[in-house]
């Protein structure tokens, strides 16, 4: 219609007018660009919403495992308490605060603890629209956010009430930030220096792999601003105000140094994580993709890794074509680099310690700064047909992952034995545990009841089991409890052998089993009820 007009208006004044002509055309390209860039936003929130939707579907139910018992069973205890019992675990105290937090707001509600993990996700693929995208562009913006939603470890790890979503959204809000600060050196943004400093401060006390990251970050800012005072040759404003974040962070991580080292000698003393060549090598890989836990398997491990090499070999590709685009290939290279750099200070820890400290699920903390890495070459460079592809297979196996977590989650077999205890223990019943993770899973369900664990091993983890509450004893031997005139429960994961040992030692007899199979986490429950002969 413009160009009608302009015709017009020229064949009226006899004069042809270019002016008119190059306006009319501006404005319906500007049109045409308005249009196709709705149509991105409109698709990008529309992942963002489906995506949350998505790894939603599987987390509305009151299930435990180990670990989870745990972050359940210490966010009951206070403050100062969550601070010290923390200080005897393996990993820092800020993620169970905030679960106190959310106990002291919502009461002790094991589905709000498991939604937070899924906030927490939600938030981190958010930031593809609303920093990703800022920064880096839609198509990376818009990448970021689908794969954070639709991989398979994401869509596995959502709702576990664990730290790792916290770790992975602290880490790549830090990385963010970092990146700001260092893209606009000559900017005196005090926003991006604070927020620097509280996420990387955050993120060190929410794990230790996030701690690493922080301290690989913080690192290479400092070499940067040294390098770039030195080649100017003055002590630059952004150096000066390194040192005072630093410092600052130092100052406040100062107060959990000493259960730091505590927790490091405990480790080279004793721990539970193992490495075997190349199978360790091959978890590590293969994990990043196909979301298994250690006692679940959702996608063989070759199949996620040829959908790992799939998307690594792409990607590599895009980068070796594009390499001599060094200036904008500079974010990515960046984010794996730290992402690198993190494993490998891992690694040089664990052969200081003499102990392995390298686990596949710790990587949860850093993988944002992996998933940054592939969303921002194949956004910048990718084939639409290929990244198409690999997008199809990525909601194939997600899907196939999330079915398989709604079938175990929801399953009816998963409340039998809580249901069991809760019908039958009565007040002055006192609970034996051995060693095994249902063990406590049956704890945090019963934090009132007098509990002993039974510590045959000598595990020497009386501070930190004293998260599971003072009603928690740890015994060493079971003499110690023939005093107790009063029924027991004894719960173990595959067989009746604490009941039978108290049968044979303190004259017990036993009067009720039952054994029970769940499908979350394929837990195992043995459960005897045992009276003491007076």
């Amino acid at each position: 219609m413009n160009y009608f007009i302009c015709f017009f208006n020229a064949k009226t004044k006899d004069i042809y007018s270019n002016k008119c002509y190059n306006k009319a055309h501006k404005k319906q390209k500007r049109g045409k660009h308005m249009k196709i860039k709705d149509k991105t936003t409109i698709l990008h929130i529309a992942i963002i919403v489906l995506g949350i939707i998505f790894i939603s579907l599987s987390t509305f139910h009151s299930n435990l495992w180990y670990d989870e018992s745990y972050s359940v069973a210490i966010s009951n205890r206070n403050f100062a308490d969550i601070w010290s019992i923390g200080g005897h675990d393996v990993h820092p105290v800020l993620y169970y605060w905030i679960l106190h937090i959310i106990r002291m707001i919502f009461g002790n509600q094991i589905m709000i603890y498991r939604l937070f993990s899924v906030l927490t996700i939600s938030v981190l693929g958010i930031l593809g629209f609303t920093h990703i995208r800022k920064d880096f562009g839609k198509n990376v913006g818009l990448l970021f956010s689908f794969f954070v939603y639709f991989l398979p470890i994401n869509v596995a790890y959502a709702g576990e009430i664990r730290m790792y979503g916290l770790a992975m959204l602290l880490v790549t809000l830090m990385a963010i930030y970092a990146y700001r600060i260092y893209k606009n050196p000559n900017e005196k943004n005090i926003k991006n220096w604070i927020l620097f400093g509280v996420f990387s401060l955050a993120s060190a006390y929410t794990h230790y792999y996030a701690l690493a990251a922080a301290g690989i970050i913080n690192l290479a800012l400092l070499i940067y601003f040294i390098r770039k005072s030195v080649k100017e040759k003055k002590f630059g404003n952004n150096l000066k105000v390194f040192i005072i974040v630093g410092v600052i962070q130092i100052a406040a991580y100062l107060p959990w140094l000493m259960y730091l080292l505590l927790q490091i000698s405990q480790v080279s003393a004793g721990f539970w994580i193992v490495f075997t060549f190349p199978d360790t090598l091959i978890e590590m890989f293969t994990f990043q993709f196909s979301g298994n836990l250690p006692d679940s398997t959702y996608i063989p491990n070759w199949i996620a890794g040829i959908f790992g090499l799939i998307i690594c070999v792409y990607v590599i590709c895009l980068y070796i074509k594009n390499r001599k685009n060094k200036e904008e290939n500079r974010p990515a290279k960046y984010a794996i680099i730290m992402y690198g750099l993190t494993l490998l200070g891992v690694c040089i820890m664990s052969f200081i310690m003499q102990r392995p400290i390298l686990y596949a699920r710790y990587m949860l903390c850093i993988t944002g700064l992996f998933i940054f890495f592939i969303s921002y070459i194949i956004g910048k460079y990718g084939n639409k047909y290929i990244t198409l592809v690999v997008c199809i297979i990525s909601v194939i196996l997600a899907t196939y992952v999330n079915i398989l977590l709604i079938q175990q989650n929801y399953d009816s077999s998963n409340v039998e034995p809580i249901e069991y205890l809760k019908a039958n223990v009565q007040e002055g019943d006192i609970l034996i545990y051995g060693n095994e993770g249902c063990a406590f899973v049956v704890s945090a369900n019963f934090p009132e009841q007098k509990q002993y664990f039974w510590d045959e091993a000598n595990w020497n983890i009386d501070e930190a089991i004293s998260a599971y509450g003072p009603n928690m004893t740890i015994i060493h031997n079971l003499d110690e409890i023939k005093e107790d005139n009063a029924r027991i429960w004894v719960i173990n994961g595959s067989n009746y052998a604490i009941a039978d040992s108290l049968v044979e030692e303190l004259e017990a007899k036993i009067v009720s089993k039952e054994a029970y199979s769940t499908a979350y986490k394929d837990y195992n429950y043995t459960i005897a009820l045992v009276e003491i002969d007076k």
